[in-house]
């Protein structure tokens, strides 16, 4: 009798797990209803998050930013930023070998040494007076190149556009930042602070021409987003096989024109931040005048 019953309670269980698993969807899935574009499911969800960052940057982050520009000098200002640009630098060289870019690598291994010993620990860029140029790479370019596709558009909050993918990789990002290396705890913390605030300023012009120019800020937001992690993961824009198969296809393949046309100019990038940090909300590359 209690054997012929285990079947029975498997059953109900299972049954059960599946009617939860129901439930859940149909009450999540409601509040995430599908946009009309296809790499963009969550927008509504998406466009909220979007409000919030807005609210954010205006209340805290743009002004104080801006009262950061125009207090600080000009030089002073390169050095900050030449110094967390520095310590990027070690984990763009991680993620360089990650993806087999091996004279990246190299470049950017010679950059951080190069800045570290020379230049003031990284406040004066004597690499880039050399002519060695820094790649920057992150843990979500480098699942990008092993063919992880990217997933839906995601708007994180404080930290802005992303797709799922590369929220997947922020927590590597963030381990693997050499600011958390820094002691004592109070002095991390207000160099984490000082590199938002630094990354803020540096895109007050560029949110400025956004809000002028775009119609849609959240579908320009999206697009160039989409686009500029295309470029990186690719190099320049120029998509792989798998890419065309769809393994990181953010957006359709576009259909082959009629006539031949003129190549399409490459996608501006955006103006230098880590991923890993907090991004300015809904903030955006430019792109070029036509």
């Amino acid at each position: 009798m209690k054997k012929s019953l285990l079947p029975l309670l498997a059953g109900g269980a299972r049954r059960g797990a599946l009617w939860g698993v129901t439930s859940v969807l149909l009450l999540v899935l409601p509040g995430c209803a599908l946009g009309p574009d296809r790499r963009d499911p969550f927008e509504p969800f998406n466009r909220n998050v979007m409000k919030f960052n807005e609210g954010v940057d205006a209340v805290v982050l743009k002004p104080v930013a801006t009262i950061y520009k125009e207090a600080v000098p000009p030089l002073a200002r390169t050095g900050v930023s030449n110094f967390f640009g520095n310590l990027g630098d070690g984990w763009n060289f991680v993620n360089s070998v990650l993806q087999f870019k091996f004279q990246n690598a190299a470049e950017n291994f010679m950059r951080l040494n190069v800045n570290t010993f020379f230049g003031l620990a990284g406040i004066l860029d004597i690499a880039s007076e050399l002519g060695i140029e820094r790649h920057k790479e992150d843990f979500g370019q480098t699942l990008g190149r092993w063919g992880v596709p990217a997933g839906p558009f995601v708007m994180l909050p404080l930290f802005g556009p992303s797709t799922l993918r590369d929220t997947f990789a922020l927590p590597v990002d963030r381990r693997y930042n050499l600011l958390r290396e820094v002691e004592p705890a109070d002095v991390r913390n207000g160099l984490y602070v000082l590199n938002a605030v630094d990354a803020r300023s540096n895109l007050l012009r560029v949110t400025a021409v956004l809000e002028e120019a775009a119609l849609d800020k959240y579908s320009f937001v999206r697009d160039s987003h989409l686009q500029k992690r295309r470029a990186e993961i690719y190099d320049s824009g120029a998509r792989s096989q798998d890419a065309s198969a769809g393994s990181d296809a953010n957006s359709p393949p576009p259909a082959a024109p009629a006539a031949p046309v003129a190549p399409a100019a490459a996608p501006v990038p955006a103006v230098p931040g880590q991923q890993a940090e907090p991004a300015v909300p809904g903030a955006a590359t430019v792109p070029p005048a036509r």
